[in-house]
């Protein structure tokens, strides 16, 4: 069968991927698996400068989900470079390198700084992270602003040497509409969606359990909500779109192609079971084989 899809002029040997901030840059994870086989690697979101990240603690385990506040923390694109490319070139699969700011000549300098020599494959936008202050935007997040996402994937464009995704946010009025602006800006694809904004409780000590308070929910508990995010944005947009939230089996994963996504990244998944993604791989090529599916790209928006 062939597992193959196309996104930005780029083939990626098959539509499963894993996650930034889920998967650190895959070396985390080699003793585990053959990351050769791995669709596409999204690295952790690194930015122009280190980042201490937000005060702890940082990651509290909810109901069939998992709530977040790491804050971007990183060492910096100078020192990711100097210590992680080497590794990353290795690999013998695609890797994309998820990128973020607080102003847009950050994601202008970050996105310049990041390519070298052919590579990376493609830049994973991160317009999304409920856990940073951006202070250019009307609104938290970047990607709760059509006019405002598709500025800043202009900008990028006009740095990067490889296709750009812009990962955006489930917290707006119409997903479909941010979508469009990222389209409008460029984008060779959109990624749907981040964590969505929640808050834990202690009721002991009457305060929020995350030193930042609220932080981002991700895992199953966000799959049906993610599911319908990619529904709304399919047809409503030219470019691919690639799906998250909560995928836990090759059947999740089955279910966000045929709502419309050309790929998905597993996330939260990882860090239930280090071998989950070989578990994923293998159900999702089991289906296309009981369905006599010959192409894995058969399943794209097939729901409709």
């Amino acid at each position: 069968m062939d597992l193959k899809t196309k996104i930005g002029g780029v083939i990626f040997k098959n539509p499963i991927w894993t996650a930034s901030g889920t998967f650190g840059t895959g070396e985390e994870f080699r003793d585990f698996l053959n990351l050769d086989e791995i669709g596409a690697i999204v690295t952790k979101t690194v930015t122009l400068k280190a980042r201490e990240g937000n005060a702890p603690p940082r990651i509290v385990e909810t109901a069939s989900g998992l709530l977040n506040s790491i804050g971007l923390e990183n060492k910096g694109i100078g020192a990711f470079k100097k210590e992680d490319y080497s590794c990353l070139k290795k690999l013998q699969t695609k890797v994309i390198i998820s990128i973020a700011g607080e102003t847009k000549e950050e994601f202008e300098k970050c996105a310049a700084l990041v390519a070298d020599k052919n590579f990376p494959h493609a830049i994973e936008l991160n317009l999304s992270c409920p856990n940073v202050i951006h202070p250019e935007a009307k609104h938290s997040l970047i990607a709760q602003d059509a006019s405002l996402t598709e500025e800043m994937v202009k900008i990028v464009k006009k740095s990067a040497k490889c296709p750009v995704i812009a990962k955006l946010a489930p917290n707006v009025t119409d997903i479909a509409e941010i979508a469009r602006g990222a389209e409008n800006g460029g984008a060779d694809a959109v990624s749907l969606v981040n964590t969505y904004m929640g808050l834990a409780v202690d009721v002991q000590s009457m305060k929020p359990v995350l030193g930042n308070r609220v932080g981002g929910l991700s895992g199953p508990a966000i799959k049906p909500l993610a599911l319908k995010a990619v529904w709304d944005v399919y047809g409503k947009v030219k470019i691919p779109i690639i799906g998250i939230g909560g995928i836990m089996t090759g059947l999740d994963a089955v279910e966000f192609m045929l709502a419309g996504a050309s790929a998905v990244e597993i996330g939260t998944a990882n860090f239930t079971d280090p071998v989950i993604y070989k578990t994923i791989l293998k159900e999702f090529k089991e289906y296309l084989k009981r369905k006599n599916i010959k192409s894995a790209k058969e399943l794209v928006g097939k729901l409709r």
